[in-house]
Parts: structure tokens; sequence; C-alpha cells
């Protein structure tokens, strides 16, 4: 049997009210030379029977005996025969073009591992403002240049749009389990690996929005959670070796969020906060300034980590420091 050009991965779990529609997204294609590795993680539903009724042999169902969606991911993953793995999910419809697409993008730039897509979030009366405003940022982080500046904001993909050379996922450790959301730590671990990522810039994915989604049910995707899985990868990274670190944002939540760099060995020089308030006190040795203070430093610059999450402030806070010369991703970056 030819070897097919994409491996789609498609973990299940009780979807038989929303495989039929994605199958058929997939099957409405323009590019048909894949196959669809379907692992079935512990269905009680008809899930196995609407795929069935498909009777397409490019279509395979693996059973996951140890239920868990990493497992069922790293057990797919071993199932795909294609160099390209496709992620799909069974709750969301591919546009017809998105594996053509994504198949020529990678077929001319050997050098990207990953490739995502911009997607929309529907339907639309269940999508909350916050979740518009991540939409918008994650469509508008598409080049790798963006990618490596933004990472540490907010997971920069949509799992299900992304496809990946699959000897190179599998060669970095592929999905690990742990408490942290399985899909960002795969990023960031390719990130900090030095492979290349990017994203087209055409949504090619509508991703589907419930109440019982993973991420909304899973401690692995609570706020903590990221906070952590940040913190670990952030006191990895090289940008910040052997600079001082001046932390944006004096907040009672935020210092609490910068404690899990802190606890390892990042202790600040200084913060920076804009509440009058909080200008002059000292927190863990550190005193609290103004923005117009990192004017003032004559010797080289601190390397600033803004942890403000607000959008509309955290906008102000990156021209402010784009203006005085810091260049975000050498002088600073910008923290979720």
């Amino acid at each position: 049997m030819k070897q097919p050009e994409i491996s789609i991965l498609l973990p299940y779990r009780n979807a038989a009210s929303t495989l039929q529609e994605c199958i058929e997204s997939i099957r409405a294609q323009t590019f048909e030379d894949y196959e669809i590795v379907a692992i079935d993680d512990a269905s009680d539903d008809e899930s196995s029977a609407v795929l069935q009724c498909f009777g397409d042999s490019r279509l395979r169902v693996i059973h996951n005996d140890r239920p868990g969606l990493v497992n069922a991911l790293n057990l797919g993953l071993a199932h795909c025969n294609a160099p390209l793995v496709a992620r799909m999910d069974a709750d969301d419809i591919m546009l017809p073009q998105r594996l053509q697409q994504q198949w020529r993008y990678m077929r001319d730039h050997h050098d990207v591992v990953l490739l995502a897509t911009q997607a929309e979030k529907f339907p639309s009366e269940h999508i909350r403002e916050g979740y518009r405003e991540y939409m918008r940022w994650q469509n508008a982080v598409t080049s790798h240049e963006d990618i490596a500046a933004q990472i540490y904001i907010e997971s920069p993909f949509a799992h299900p749009s992304v496809m990946f050379r699959r000897d190179s996922v599998i060669a970095a450790g592929a999905y690990r389990d742990g408490p942290f959301p399985e899909d960002y730590e795969l990023w960031l671990r390719l990130f900090h690996s030095g492979h290349r990522m990017e994203k087209l810039p055409q949504v090619l994915l509508r991703w589907r929005e419930s109440a019982t989604r993973l991420s909304r049910v899973s401690d692995n995707y609570a706020r903590e959670a990221f906070d952590r899985l940040r913190a670990e990868y952030l006191s990895r990274d090289l940008r910040l070796s052997g600079r001082n670190i001046v932390y944006w944002g004096a907040g009672r939540i935020t210092r609490r969020r910068v404690k899990h760099l802190q606890e390892r060995g990042f202790t600040a020089s200084a913060w920076i906060d804009i509440d009058p308030k909080k200008i002059g006190n000292v927190i863990d040795g550190a005193c609290v300034h103004e923005p117009a203070w990192l004017e003032t430093v004559s010797t080289a610059k601190p390397f600033v980590l803004n942890y403000v999450t607000n959008h509309g402030a955290r906008d102000i806070a990156r021209h402010y420091l784009q203006r005085i010369g810091y260049a975000l991703g050498e002088d600073f970056l910008e923290v979720g």
C-alpha cells in the first residue's frame, strides 16, 4: 500500500453528535492523499458506529486501552504512516483547502516543523468576549518571529489546526502527560529545541466552542497550570540569561504569578507599576518604580517581563518600551 502524504490524527470520546460533520469536512478536502487515524478514547456512545457508516478505506479506528487524551494522541501518532501529521478534533470542521494549503507550504519550506492555520470559533453565540480577544491575538501571531516573541502570552495555535513533521515531534518526545495543557507544553518544547513554527494567514479551521470541552473542565487547563508551565520554560530561555530582571506589574495577583519564576532563581532587580499607591514600595527587597525609571538606568538594560494581562494595558506598556528603545523578544517579553 502506498504511503499517504498526510496522516490525520483524530482522537475522539463520545463525539457521535459531531463526528459526521467533522469527517464530511475531511472528505470534502481538495487534497485527497491522506489517511485518518481515529483513536477511540473509551467512548460509550455511537461514535464508532458513525465512523463505520462512511466505509472509507482511508479511515482506521484504533481503540485506546489506556484512556486519556495524551495516551490517545501518542497511540495515534505511533500508527500514523505519513511524514506529515495533521491534528483534528472530532467536533471541529476543516475548510476545503486546509490540507492542500498546509501540505504545499511544508513541501516548499523544509525548515518548518510545525504549521498552524488561523481559526474561527463557532457557534458565535457561545463565544465570550475574552475568547474573542484571544482569537484576535492568536490569529495575528503568524510568523516565526511573532511566535518567538509572544509564545509566553498564551498558546499561539489552535491545536486541531496544526500540521507537523511526525519524526521531528517523536524525536522531541511526542506529547507529554502532566499537570499542564499538553498542546502548549509541546509548542514550548519545540520552540526551546530550536524548531521553526509558523502559521498560515488564512482561516482554514472552524473551532467549536462548548461548555464540555477539555479546556473548560480539566485542571490541566486552569490558570495556575499555565502559570507554572510558562515559568518552567521561561526559566530556561537564554534571552534572560545574565540580565537583571524587572517585572512589570506589582499587584497582588501578578506577584502570585511571578512567584513561579522567582522560585526558579529569577529574583526581581526592580518592579514597574503605574499605580501611584504602589510606587516606592519594596517587594522582596526590590523597589517599585514608575515606567520612566527605565529611562534613567545608566548600566546595561535590564530584561523586562511584562506580566500585565489586560490587553489594552499590555499594548500601552509594549509601545512605551519600544519607544524608549527596548526590542520585543530581545529586551522584553510579555507573559500571559
